[in-house]
């Protein structure tokens, strides 16, 4: 008995990951504007009504793995130790970058999936609106690792300046394999996400977050 919610936590977790796999691959092969939810269920197998248990919103079936990155941030900064906790999240992304994480997979993968979504105004939106919340996320996060209001400027300044770090170092990374360059999408990554934390490293000198 005791293992039973394990096999129904896999489970449903197996079914919400077939619902996006499926609508991901509609969502690209034909546009995220043509595909209905109801052929999303007919090809997963599944209940109109279950897609909808999983994903509220339609532009949620594309856009899945958001939890995931918080609660990668979440356990980096309670985890951190005595290291500062822009400094722990930094480290957290450079670890992501060199295991290959999929959140940062540079593949022709996510350069169909960027496509689909710019091609998209609804899914351009969605995604915008993701970026801003995930910067007020982590100003709130990094506010409780120091024991700040949840207001703090400086809080938000750095969640921002976090954020649009990763944005740019993402998407030159997915230009350098788009336009086969020299040398690795990795590095290109790599390259501009440091000059992004070397200016939030200076501009929030003095400060308890770094």
């Amino acid at each position: 008995m005791s293992n039973q919610p394990g096999l129904r936590d896999r489970k449903k977790a197996a079914t919400r990951q077939t619902i996006s796999d499926v609508a991901t691959r509609l969502f690209v092969e034909r546009g995220f504007e043509n595909v209905s939810i109801d052929e999303i269920a007919r090809v997963a197998a599944v209940a109109r009504k279950t897609v909808f248990n999983y994903f509220p919103r339609k532009e949620d079936l594309l856009f899945d793995r958001e939890e995931e990155g918080r609660e990668l941030v979440r356990q980096a900064l309670v985890a951190r130790g005595r290291q500062s906790p822009i400094h722990a999240f930094q480290a957290l992304m450079r670890t992501l970058l060199e295991t290959r994480h999929p959140l940062f997979r540079i593949t022709q993968r996510p350069i169909q999936f960027w496509r689909t979504v710019a091609e998209s105004p609804a899914l351009t939106t969605h995604a915008r609106a993701l970026q801003t919340t995930f910067a007020e996320d982590l100003a709130v996060m990094l506010c409780d690792a120091v024991g700040r209001p949840h207001a703090d400027p400086e809080a938000r300044l750095a969640a921002a300046m976090l954020m649009d770090t990763l944005v740019i170092a993402y998407s030159e990374a997915l230009r350098s394999f788009r336009e086969k360059r020299k040398g690795k999408p990795a590095a290109a990554f790599a390259s501009v996400m440091e000059r992004g934390f070397i200016g939030v490293n200076a501009a929030l000198a003095g400060t308890p977050y770094v």
